[in-house]
Formats: structure tokens, C-alpha cells, sequence
């Protein structure tokens, strides 16, 4: 299989191009494209160039609108609230971090949920954001159902992960915890899917509720939750905060984040962010040192969040290796 090696520069713009060719509006396609970029550069090829055709695809057929402007729909005290307008999450985030990140350091604490959304890609991308401007960030965003309760076959709720992002010195994030509800994220049972190969036992039941090591049968069937029904519960939490509270569509109610069918998913986000000097007495910092010394003094041990740290290194000086034909179906897309 050819591949091509491409600057990070380079993924952005591939990003950035086909987003516009689409008609996507360019304040929404920049914002996305700088995503892309970002989970490259943290090895998450899920997240990056793979899923580029699948925004396009959404674009095209109206799963998401490209054209589609935020709209602020409260900005009082430590509320913020956007609509989305069925278009990119994207820019809808950075419309409500544009007004939480102030309020969070002027009062504290403060909150912004997202409705009428879409897949919003790697949370920790988000709230690492929040921990680079000195806050904590905790975000939350539901998905359509592919997860059915501990001993249940039903699908009630998504993959919904969560993420925490911890400041640490010099405008850097300390650590960042991103994790979903299921054993893995279906973004990569999808990838298994295209790629042809099978997925490990444990990860998924097929329509029968029975395990299954065959990817297509599990986009079929539904998610195992990680933790049994601990995981559930973590993603019912999340259902609770990115869904319910945010006044989007249930996991139950959204259309799929894959294919053309079903029209916008109206998802949700939720990011609540803490400003910690108005909390920890200005302890914060020396307890989060002491914290990560702890666990990355440990042989074999390693922070949340590090594999991606040596992988921003490598991969600003070695660029990305792209597969000629992902590139040659960016461009059809």
C-alpha cells in the first residue's frame, strides 16, 4: 500500500479544502480542519484524515449542515448555552468557550451545553483547550444508541464519553483523561469494518446479544460498556449532562453518526469549567505536581494522556504517513 508523508500543515490544508469544496461555511470548515489536524498530531487516526470523508459525506447529504451558524442562546452569569443549528460542533464549541473560559475565571465556575449538535470528535481535544487557558475543564457528549443496559440487549445509550482536562504550568495541560463509556470507541470497530479485520471478543454483541469478533455484525448489534455495569452507569451520567440537560436528542432519538440516514442527529454537548485559584486556597498546582510524580515515578506506570505527548514529538518532526487511497477518496468525497 502506497502512503504519502505530510507535514501537519499539510493535513490541515487537505482538511480545510475539502470541507469548503462541500460548502461548508469557512468559519465551521477552519475549525474542524484545526480538529483534524490536532488528532493527527496525537496519533488518534480515528479521529483525523479517516473520518474527513464521513464529515464531507454529511455535509453533502444534509446529515449536517455545512452552512449552519451558531446561535448563543443565553450568556448570563455562569450559564452559557448555544445552539448548534444542526451544523458542525466545532464551531459551536468555540462560540460558548469564547464566553464560558471568562465567566469560569470571573466566577469560578461556570457551564455551557450545546443542543441540536453533531459528533464532536475527540473530547479531550476540547477540554484540553480549557486546561491550557488555567481551568479545569470536564466535558461530556452523548451519541447515538449503540450501548444496551448491564444485561439488557436493547441499545438506550451511546458510546458518551467524558473528559477532564487538568491545568498545569505554563498555559499546558498537567494530564488529560478521555474515555467512553464502552470498552472501546465504535469510531474503531467502524475502521475494523472498512479495513476488513476482526475485533478482539469482549468489545461487542451482535444483533442476538451474542459476542461477536465480526466488526459489521457489531455495528449491528451493540457496544459492550466498559467496567460491565459500572460503564453504563458512567455513560448514563453522561446521557444525563450532554442530553438531558443540555435540551438535545436522546441516544434513543439520534440518527447515526455513520452512514447518510436519518437526517441530523441533535446531539449535545456539556463542558463545565472551574478557574481552581478560587477554590484550593493556591495549593492546586503543588498537589497536581505531587499527584503526577506519583504515578510517572512508577516503572511502567504513565500518565493519562502521555502516549500522546511522545507522539505530538515524533510526529512534528517526521510529519504523517497517509495512505494514497484515503487521500484519493478525500478527494472524490
Amino acid at each position: 500500500m502506497a502512503n504519502t508523508r505530510m507535514s501537519l500543515d499539510e493535513v490541515e490544508a487537505v482538511a480545510l479544502e475539502a470541507l469548503l469544496r462541500v460548502g461548508t461555511e469557512e468559519t465551521a470548515a477552519r475549525s474542524l480542519s484545526r480538529a483534524v489536524r490536532a488528532a493527527e498530531h496525537d496519533g488518534m487516526r480515528s479521529h483525523g484524515l479517516l473520518y474527513l470523508p464521513i464529515y464531507c459525506e454529511h455535509v453533502r447529504c444534509g446529515k449536517v449542515d455545512g452552512t449552519a451558524v451558531p446561535v448563543v442562546l443565553a450568556n448570563k452569569g455562569a450559564a452559557v448555552v448555544v445552539d448548534a443549528s444542526t451544523g458542525f460542533a466545532h464551531p459551536a464549541i468555540d462560540v460558548g468557550f469564547e464566553r464560558l473560559v471568562p465567566a469560569a475565571h470571573n466566577l469560578g465556575c461556570a457551564a455551557l451545553t450545546i443542543r441540536n449538535s453533531y459528533n464532536c470528535g475527540a473530547l479531550g481535544y476540547h477540554v484540553e483547550r480549557l486546561a491550557n487557558a488555567g481551568l479545569l475543564g470536564i466535558g461530556f457528549t452523548n451519541a447515538p444508541a449503540s450501548i444496551a443496559p448491564w444485561g439488557g440487549v436493547k441499545a438506550v445509550i451511546g458510546t458518551n464519553p467524558f473528559a477532564l482536562g487538568v491545568p498545569g504550568g505554563e498555559q499546558q495541560a498537567a494530564f488529560v483523561i478521555d474515555q467512553s463509556a464502552s470498552v472501546v470507541a465504535k469510531s474503531e470497530i467502524m475502521k475494523r469494518a472498512r479495513d476488513g479485520g476482526a475485533i478482539p471478543e469482549g468489545w461487542a454483541l451482535d444483533e442476538a446479544g451474542q459476542p461477536t469478533e465480526d466488526p459489521t455484525a457489531a455495528l449491528k448489534g451493540t457496544m459492550l460498556p466498559s467496567g460491565g455495569y459500572k460503564g453504563f452507569g458512567a455513560g448514563l451520567l453522561v446521557e444525563v449532562m450532554a442530553a438531558a440537560l443540555a435540551g438535545a436528542s436522546l441516544g434513543l432519538e439520534a440518527s447515526p453518526f455513520s452512514g447518510t440516514q436519518g437526517g441530523p442527529p441533535k446531539t449535545g454537548q456539556c463542558f463545565i469549567a472551574l478557574d481552581p485559584g478560587h477554590y484550593s486556597g493556591n495549593t492546586f498546582a503543588e498537589k497536581i505536581g505531587d499527584l503526577c510524580a506519583a504515578i510517572s515515578q512508577q516503572d511502567g506506570a504513565r500518565l493519562p494522556g502521555s502516549r500522546r505527548i511522545t507522539n505530538r514529538h515524533r510526529l512534528e518532526v517526521d510529519g504523517v504517513e497517509v495512505e494514497d487511497s484515503l487521500l484519493q477518496r478525500i478527494q472524490q468525497a
